[in-house]
Formats: structure tokens, C-alpha cells, sequence
């Protein structure tokens, strides 16, 4: 049986995340209030930043950077970073 949330970012009951993203309490946020669905479009839209941006995940600016840019991605924030290549589907 699919394990169900309530989406933050899509505002409806949909399918979850098989298991949690990240160790420790900020997984288990995204684990219940996160969809399947929505963990896969933010996937798409770190991918594409990073790649836009030439980001160095292994520097601490750039994880701080994509931290700011999920909280907002998934709170539907109109300030998220765009890449400048980035045209909207």
C-alpha cells in the first residue's frame, strides 16, 4: 500500500515518498508532507540549476543556495531562482 500525504506543494492528497530524503527531522518533513510527484519536479528543477549555475555541491555556499531554493520551490514561492536557460512546459 502507497504511503499517502497531503502535497505542500500541490495542496492535495497524493502518493509519498517511499522513504525519507534526508536523515534527521528534515527528512521526515518531507517524507510526510512532501508527494512523490513533487520530490521528482524539485529533482528536475535542483538538476537544472545546478547545471545552469555551475554549481559546486560540495561547497557550502551552493548547499545553502539549494536549501533556500527547495524551501521556496516547495512553498510555491513566486521569488525561486529561475536558470536563465529555463523556459516554463
Amino acid at each position: 500500500m502507497s504511503h499517502q500525504v497531503f502535497c505542500k506543494k500541490y495542496q492535495k492528497e497524493m502518493e509519498g515518498l517511499d522513504f525519507a530524503p534526508f536523515p534527521g527531522p528534515k527528512g521526515e518533513f518531507y517524507f510526510n508532507n512532501v508527494s512523490k510527484q513533487a520530490w521528482q519536479a524539485w529533482l528536475q528543477h535542483q538538476t537544472t540549476l545546478i547545471n545552469e549555475k555551475r554549481l559546486n555541491v560540495f561547497e557550502p555556499e551552493a548547499k545553502q543556495f539549494l536549501e533556500e531554493q527547495r524551501e521556496k520551490f516547495f512553498s510555491n514561492d513566486e521569488s525561486i531562482e529561475i536558470a536563465e536557460g529555463w523556459k516554463p512546459e
